[in-house]
Order: structure tokens, then sequence, then C-alpha cells
């Protein structure tokens, strides 16, 4: 390989799904690089990466482990990003501000689509990327058979870089497809050169020839030299991959083993030699690398707790400075991160990523420039993902309720993809999240980090009740205790209205039998009724109607006659036929169509109805479903639409009617609601 001029910062993202091995490649990385002097892993507790408690009870990445290296002279900073599908928010903001991406997957080919979501958001985003097939140690599938399996899920070709050399049924080491040399693996220990095995030759032959042509199609004078039986140079072959791949028009496949160290010096090299400079990332994103004045990107955001909000921002442009002034907010030290371990910086350079201290009004996605204008990126920056699931929290001890709300903001500015508030219909305090250990993640860290202790529970079903028939009612309420007395006298016709109605109130009153200035009592009285129907829910679609009533000219007022509508209403509406209303949601179910003919299955058993099928557009492969679901059948939905689907089926939906619920199921949910109402 030619020699190289060296590069200023770049990053690059580890990705991929839950239990690849992402970690253990992060801390293959940093230990071949000289970063740390030990490797770590997440089961003997010693890492750079999953050093947060959460992340050791579950063994697993909880957010993105940040470190900053050097590999033969030149800076990088490698972002170790969570695999599980419920905390993706962390991954895709990271991806934003990478140069390139590291995608590790397993040398399985019945999980190749654990990926595609990833691939999908790389491909969307033109962010060049490779390929790591992982654990091949101890491999279910071929190379071979992994690759056409991934292949389905990219929209970019899968160029495999290297072949492998077998002993038996183990890997122990592979052939480089372009300077067609051999290695043999030694786990810890750089590879030997060998010779190319002759059983592997003709292998070797058939990759090579299947990456030149992949290569052609986007190389003229590759194409041509093919065409005429020239075989290109080592030097023609490095140039076009690594243009290919900065314009990420192909994705380079390599493979090996992190836990053994065996192929990361080759992913090492194929990095740097390969991946793009900063500018090109910039220019990608639409920001003007050559301008003037700083730029920079916030990706992440940590409240560390004495140490106050950093946002840890990649700077495109300029250099920021501590004590400068960004998007009006003065910078509060500058640190480069090696997992938790932290070095104060004077500055940061273009490339560089760093923790920006205490910059309270800049949020996660932010374009910080000196300017303060914010304007300097071109690029989308990733939404924060819809809610998929919730649980009712409350804290352990009545005085941590300011707090807990405090606490929950800082989390939530760390993590754009929680949310939390009271139930408008139940008044339950819910918190928002992607599935249940994204929420049980949060509720861990406001222990650990915030001393709060909370409970949590399934949340309410916000239930309706109505009516059937209507019901004329008179009440009379008086009430003599010296002095003035209480009276106030109504005639109440109440009636079902058709669904959506709401509540609608008319008076009838003629004679100024009922003074006007307590007819609005009487209809706050209905009102406040409303809230708990003879069921025990708020009552909908309903209309009352005041015809008659008498006052007293001493002893009525607009208190007494609020009384009377309220019992008028207790005594009347157990005598029209009260029915219980649940909400139904629409609910769009996205999945890949291999398991779309398991849908029946999943809604029928959650009392759904399958409305129709669609191809997903822009999603080759995927279906959207469109159902409707009763609200109580969808609290665990997205646990098994995932279970089904091998973590990567989603879903979004929205509140579509209020339908009627009776038999059984309405009977265990009114004794449900009494005996709620009993203990409350």
């Amino acid at each position: 390989m030619a020699t190289k001029t060296p590069s200023g910062p770049r990053v690059a993202a580890i990705v991929g799904p839950y239990l690849c091995g992402k970690t253990a490649l992060f801390e293959s990385i940093l230990t071949l690089t000289g970063a740390v002097g030990r490797k770590g892993s997440s089961k003997d507790g010693y890492a750079v990466g999953d050093t947060t408690p959460e992340a050791k009870k579950r063994q697993m990445s909880t957010e993105v482990n940040i470190a900053a290296t050097e590999y033969i002279g030149e800076p990088w900073t490698f972002l170790d990003c969570p695999g599980s599908v419920e905390l993706i928010q962390d991954t895709l903001n990271a991806l934003m501000v990478a140069d390139i991406a590291v995608v590790v997957c397993e040398p399985d080919a019945a999980r190749a689509l654990t990926v595609a979501p990833i691939l999908k958001f790389l491909d969307e985003n033109d962010i060049p990327h490779i390929l790591f097939i992982n654990k091949m140690d101890t491999a279910i599938s071929s190379v071979k058979e992994t690759l056409e399996s991934l292949q389905q899920h990219s929209k970019r070709p899968l160029a495999l870089r290297e072949v492998p050399i077998r002993e038996g049924e183990h890997i122990i080491g592979h052939i480089d497809l372009v300077s067609e040399r051999a290695f043999q693996w030694t786990p810890g220990k750089p590879s030997e050169l060998i010779e190319i095995p002759g059983s592997v030759q003709d292998r070797e032959e058939e990759a090579r020839t299947e990456l030149l042509e992949s290569l052609a199609d986007f190389d003229d004078t590759l194409l041509e030299e093919l065409l005429e039986d020239i075989i290109p140079s080592s030097e023609e072959i490095y140039a076009s991959l690594s243009n290919d791949l900065k314009k990420s028009y192909i994705v380079p496949v390599f493979f090996g083993s992190a836990e053994q160290d065996n192929g990361i010096r080759r992913v090492l090299k194929a990095l740097r030699h390969e991946a793009p400079e900063v500018h090109a990332t910039a220019e990608r994103l639409g920001i003007d690398s050559a301008g003037g004045g700083t730029v920079a990107q916030v990706f992440k955001t940590i409240h560390a707790g004495h140490a106050g909000k950093m946002s840890f921002a990649r700077v495109w442009r300029g250099e920021v400075v501590d004590g400068m002034t960004l998007n009006g907010e003065r910078v509060g030290g500058l640190q480069r991160a090696v997992g938790q371990k932290h070095d104060k910086l004077a500055k940061v350079l273009p490339g560089d990523i760093a923790a920006l201290g205490r910059m309270d009004g800049v949020a996660t996605g932010d374009t910080l420039t000196d300017s303060g204008n914010g304007k300097a990126s071109g690029a989308d920056w990733p939404e924060a993902r819809n809610p998929l699931f919730a649980l009712a929290i409350h804290a352990q001890h009545r005085d941590d309720e300011v707090k807990l709300s405090g606490a929950l903001t800082k989390l939530a500015d760390e993590d754009p993809s929680l949310s939390f508030g009271p139930d408008p219909d139940t008044g339950e305090f819910l918190l928002w999240g992607q599935g249940e250990m994204h929420l049980l993640v949060t509720i861990d860290r406001l222990q650990g980090k915030y001393g709060l202790s909370v409970t949590s529970q399934r949340p309410q079903v916000p239930y309706k009740e109505t009516i059937r028939q209507p019901v004329s009612q008179h009440a009379r309420h008086k009430k003599q205790s010296g002095g003035h007395g209480e009276f106030g006298d109504v005639h109440l016709d109440i009636k079902p209205l058709p669904r959506g109605s709401g509540f609608q109130f008319d008076d009838v009153i003629t004679g100024g039998v009922v003074p006007k200035q307590y007819i609005p009592a009487v209809k706050n009285g209905v009102n406040e009724y409303m809230a708990r129907g003879p069921l025990g829910f708020p009552v909908v679609d309903i209309g009352v109607t005041l015809t008659d009533g008498q006052f007293h000219a001493v002893d009525s007022s607009e208190m007494a006659f609020k009384k009377a509508a309220a019992q008028a209403m207790r005594e009347g509406m157990p005598g029209c036929k009260p029915v219980l209303l649940e909400p139904v949601f629409q609910v769009h179910l996205v999945l890949p169509n291999e398991f779309t003919s398991k849908v029946q299955r999943l809604v029928s058993g959650r009392r759904g109805q399958i409305l129709g099928f669609d191809a997903k557009p822009g999603w080759e492969g995927w279906d959207e479903v469109t159902v409707q679901l009763p609200q109580s059948e969808m609290h665990d939905l997205i646990i098994e639409l995932r279970s089904m689907t091998q973590g990567v089926g989603t879903f979004d939906c929205k509140f579509d009617h209020l339908q009627e619920l009776s038999g059984k199921d309405a009977d265990t949910v009114v004794n449900q609601r009494a005996n709620f109402l009993a203990a409350n």
C-alpha cells in the first residue's frame, strides 16, 4: 500500500445490533492503538466502555462511549454506540458526526435482518461505512452466506475485501484481495504473513474478480482495463476503493474476531487509508469547511453531577477555545474523553470531538457558531423517536416529587427519545420511551445519579362511559341550618348523543322558574358529576336539558342549584343503561414482509382488526399493516412485535375512536375501577 499523507482528526462510529460484539471491537481497537494498557471487557468489569452502573448491570452499552486515540500518528475518536434497538437514538445522533461507520454483525445469515435498520439509516444519509463480520471463530454461516443475506438489506453493493483461510472447521486467517497476501491469525498478536494455501487459490481468484467488477461499476478506467484483460495495480485498486468508500458507492466487508484481536489491525489500516477526512464529511452535511468562523455540532449531552452539563460536539470549521461564546453561550471548559477519563483542553481543532462545559442553553443536535445563527449545517438532524412504551411512575417519598420532574428533564435532555408528563385523562405521571428496558435503565439512572427511588406500574387505560337510553329526572336540594338555607329544584332530561359528540347542555326554561343567573350553576353541577359516572369513569356523549324547576327568593343560590343538578345526575344516570367505552387506536405496524403473515395472529390475539396491507414506501421488502387495536391491548405491543421480527419491527399510532365494551371484559374493568376508587 502506498505511503499515506497524514490525516487530521477523524471519527468512526462502531454500530451494530445487540450482542454482535461492538464493545469488544471498541476495546480491541483502543488496546491495539495504545489508548489503554490492557484490554477490558464488560464481563470482567474492566473496560473503557460500558462502565456506568446501568451498563454493568446488563452487560451492554446503554449510551455512546467516546474515546480518543491515535493510530500510526493520526488522531482518531471512536464512538461505541448502543446496540439495543430501544437505545438507537444515541446511535443515530452519533452517526451524524462520524466520517465513517463500522457496522458489526454476526456470521449468521439468519440474523442479517437485525442489521437492516442501521444499514437503512446509513444508506438514506449517504454515510460511508464498512462491514465487520465478527465472531468468525464461532461462525454459524459461511462468509458467502452471510454476505448474501446482508446484501438484501443494503442499497450499496457489499464488496468482500478478504477471503477466509480454513483449517478443518476453523478459520485461521485471511487473504487480502487487493495485495493478494495471506495472513495467519494469532490470538492477541499481529497476523503472520504466510504463503497462499493452494486450497484457497481458486476462491481467492473468484472473489478478487468480483471485487474488481464491483469497483469497475464506478470507475471507467478500471472497467477499460478489465475489458482489455489488463491486471490493475494494487495502487489503482486501493485508490478506487478509497474513492468509492468516501462517496458511499460501495461497502467494503471485513471479518475477524474482536475477542481474539483477529482481523482488527486490517480494519484499522483500511480506516486509516480509506475513511474520509473531516472536510469531506462537512461537505456531505452541507457545511462549507472553507468558510470563516467556527462551526461545531452537538451530538451528545450529559449532566455530570458537580461537573454540570457537558455538550459533546464535533468541530467542523475554525476552532473552539475555552471561554469563547457560541450561540450566545460561554464555553465553560473543554475536555477530551477516553471513556470516563477526561483530559482538559485549551482548544479544539477541526475534526476533533470534545465536551463543552456548562452550556445550559444548548441541546443535542444544535449547530454551534461564533456568530450565533446556528444555520451552518444543511443536514437534517434525526428526529426524536416516537414513544412506544409507557410506565406510570411516582416518587416513593412525597418530598421527592419536585426533584423527580427536574431529574427527568435532565435525562430527557440527554436522551431525546424519552418523554414524560401527566396523562390528561387519568392524571397519572407517565414516563414514555422505546421499550421496557429503556425505561428500566432510566429508572436506574434516577436512583443512581439523583438518589430518587420511584415505583412504576402499567398505566391505566382512560376508559369512558356513556348511556343507551334517555331519562327525565327531578331532584331537589333543600337544607335549613339557621339563617339562610339552601334550596334548588331542577328537572333534567338526560339523553344519549352520537359517538364523538361530547357533552351538550341546553335549557328550555320559561317564566323564570329558574332564574337566569342560576342556569350556569346547573350546567356546572352536571359537568362536575360527569367526571365519574355510575361505572366509575368520565361520562361522554350525552345531552342534558334543564326543562323546569323552582327557586326560593331567600334560600336559593348558585351553590344550591349546582348541588341539585349533581343530585339529579346521580339519581338519573343509573337508569340510562350506562355502558363502558374503551379507546381504540389506529396503528401502523412496520415490519419485514417475511413476518407479515404472522400479523393476523398478533392482532386477533389483542381483539384487533386488520384494515389493510401495503408495501412501505422506500423500504424494499418491508410492509406497513394498518390495524385497529383497543388501547388496553397496546401496552406491551412493541415487545411482542420485536420478538416476532428479530427486534426490527415497530409501529406508530394515534387515537381513533371510542367503542362499547361489554360482557366479562367490561365487568372486570368496572370491578377493578371500583376497587381502585375504594382504595384511593
